[in-house]
């Protein structure tokens, strides 16, 4: 009788609907073989992509970054000059031409050597899929420092900073967050002229810094420091100008490289 029950319902065991049967033990065999071969694939990849990571350190200007600077833009664009001469801090002398009319000026074949440095590694964390973080609290251009981030999809703090907020940022947000590769400031001093609280948040949390110092400016705990002018708008949309540039070309690397990867 429990014969002719499975008979009367059609039930196959080797068949359900249509579809091959197989025992669990054999899928979890299957599943477990391409689990393995996914992970030894995206080895393989990181591999290839860790040679090119290491390849690109070798070449002294990997992004061609040299030939969007000259010394002629800066000065048209007013870096070299600095503050009065009673503001100066003495770390900063190393980095001027002289002074004028009691104003410091910069120079700028430092100044140029300094910035490209701090492109090229601009470039190098965008290449590697790096978090960029924009700061200032300077409220004449936050609007065009937040508007850079967002034109290169990366991020911006440009309002009052609140302490803890990278080295207890868990306790702070609640929840583990992805703390920023790099912080890119175009002002390192707030309106009270003492240094960004987050200078010393990401020193202690190993985050380098990108930053403009100007003549009455700490740049020891600058990671790549810019000796030049951080007041004018024309300046800053200058710097910006130049951080855009490096970002793009960083992030257009490797978006070559993934395609060439698909590819093949």
């Amino acid at each position: 009788m429990g014969l002719s029950l499975w008979k009367r319902i059609g039930l196959n065991l080797w068949s359900i609907r249509g579809r091959p049967y197989h025992s669990p033990v054999s899928r979890l065999g299957t599943q477990d073989e391409s689990a393995v071969a996914h992970k030894v694939a995206a080895g393989e990849a990181q591999e290839v992509q860790n040679s090119r990571w290491s390849a690109s350190l070798l070449e002294k200007d990997f992004f061609k970054l040299d030939g969007i600077l000259s010394i002629q833009e800066m000065f048209d664009a007013r870096v070299h000059f600095g503050h009065k001469i009673g503001t100066l801090d003495d770390r900063m002398k190393v980095f001027l031409y002289g002074h004028r009319l009691g104003v410091c000026i910069f120079d700028l074949d430092q100044t140029r050597f300094h910035l490209l440095q701090a492109l090229n590694f601009v470039a190098h964390i965008a290449y590697r899929n790096g978090v960029i973080l924009f700061v200032t609290q300077d409220r004449a251009t936050m609007h065009m420092v937040e508007a850079a981030a967002r034109v290169v999809g990366e991020y911006s703090h440009c309002r009052q900073w609140q302490q803890g907020s990278l080295t207890d940022s868990n306790v702070k947000f609640g929840c583990q967050i992805r703390l920023p590769d790099l912080i890119i400031m175009t002002n390192t001093l707030t309106s009270l002229f003492e240094p960004h609280a987050a200078i010393t948040e990401a020193a202690k949390m190993a985050i380098p810094i990108v930053g403009v110092v100007d003549s009455n400016c700490n740049p020891n705990l600058i990671t790549y420091p810019i000796p030049g002018n951080d007041d004018s708008p024309v300046t800053i949309s200058f710097y910006l100008k130049l951080f855009k540039e490096a970002i793009r070309r960083g992030k257009a690397k490797r978006e070559e490289e993934e395609g060439e990867n698909n590819l093949s």
